[in-house]
């Protein structure tokens, strides 16, 4: 039977030391508990901490691009050099997988990077993946590590996907664990609290916002911590941490990675009457679109909102979209087929 895939993100908060070094004893437990699932699970682990391993050996750091592309270059090496200490008494090997945001958005290329993982995965490889800071356009750039494992967990159809953080969960307002969250809504969201570690990119609503997408491609995301003792293991089992439960819906491989992994061109609001045909699965017509931010092309992937600018789909252009006033001149054109809607 083909094992499900298990993805594993660890913040540089959870893996490196206050001065930056790598968290060696850290390391040792991601490779117990991991050489535990694989006989269960194909697994990618997703692992920032490359920048903050690799700053301090730069005079004077300051965080600009360049420095953070530098700190990288140093930082990479001696991170899965680490990792692949740590994993081999264990029999394990390990595969670097330096990602950028066109790896995804190019569906034809992200076939590739598919292929290449399932390749691994047969020959019990395990992938560590993470941003190519050093060469990743500004533009271009996933939002953090969170953002990249996410699209890795949906684009893989992958049953779980886990976030190592430097706290034990969701926190509510007394900082107790919220133990399970059937929907991450904006009650959801308001628990997050705004600071981000010295370290890291991202932070609790960075990862709460990523749950939610695994959550909408039915994926569970569990928020958990090292630092709690077999965490790994707990957190597949649900027994720690935060669980954040998966929709039950069925979305096909192409619609998946259309919702995740595309690079959205534009945003475009519509009434509620087109609202409506959307939810009922009917195609984007251009008399029912309202607002939009930019122009596109054919082909090009946008975000769906409703009157409040709530983004509730994402859609693939049918015709090219110049502004407003043009499509306005094409009221009963389709601007995207019904089949190139995904509903979030």
């Amino acid at each position: 039977m083909k094992k499900p895939v298990l993805v594993i993100k660890f913040g540089s908060a959870s893996i490196t030391t206050k001065d930056g070094d790598i968290d060696e004893r850290i390391v040792l437990e991601i490779a117990r508990q991991t050489a535990q699932l694989q006989a269960t699970y194909n697994i990618v682990l997703v692992s920032s901490g490359a920048v903050a391993a690799g700053k301090k050996y730069l005079t004077n750091y300051e965080g600009t691009l360049s420095e953070r592309k530098a700190a990288a270059a140093i930082g990479n090496p001696l991170l899965v050099g680490t990792y692949s200490t740590y994993f081999k008494p264990f029999k394990i090997a390990l595969a670097q997988s330096l990602c950028e945001r066109q790896h995804f958005a190019n569906r034809a290329q992200f076939l590739q990077l598919k292929d290449t993982y399932q390749e691994l995965w047969r020959n019990n490889v395990i992938p560590i993946a993470n941003e190519n800071d050093v060469v990743s356009n500004k533009e271009l750039k996933f939002s953090d590590n969170d953002e990249l494992a996410t699209l890795i967990a949906v684009g893989f159809g992958a049953e779980k996907i886990l976030f190592s953080t430097s706290v034990p969960g969701v926190l509510d307002a007394k900082g107790q664990v919220v133990p399970e969250i059937q929907v991450i809504d904006k009650e959801a969201l308001s628990l997050a609290r705004k600071e981000k570690s010295a370290v890291g990119l991202g932070g609790m609503t960075s990862k709460l916002n990523f749950a939610r997408l695994a959550n909408q491609m039915g994926i569970e995301a569990v928020i958990f911590s090292m630092q709690t003792e077999d965490g790994i293991l707990k957190a597949i089992r649900g027994t720690t941490g935060t669980v954040c439960r998966p929709q039950t819906k069925k979305v096909s491989s192409r619609n998946k990675w259309m919702a995740s992994g595309s690079l959205i061109k534009a945003l475009v609001q519509l009434d509620a009457g087109a609202v409506e045909a959307i939810k009922n699965r009917k195609s984007l017509l251009a008399v029912g679109i309202t607002a939009i931010n930019q122009g596109m092309e054919t082909g090009e992937v946008f975000q769906v909102a409703d009157s409040d600018g709530v983004v509730f789909a994402v859609a693939k252009a049918k015709i090219d979209v110049i502004d407003l006033a043009s499509i306005h001149k094409k009221r009963n054109v389709a601007v995207a087929h019904a089949d190139d809607i995904v509903l979030l």
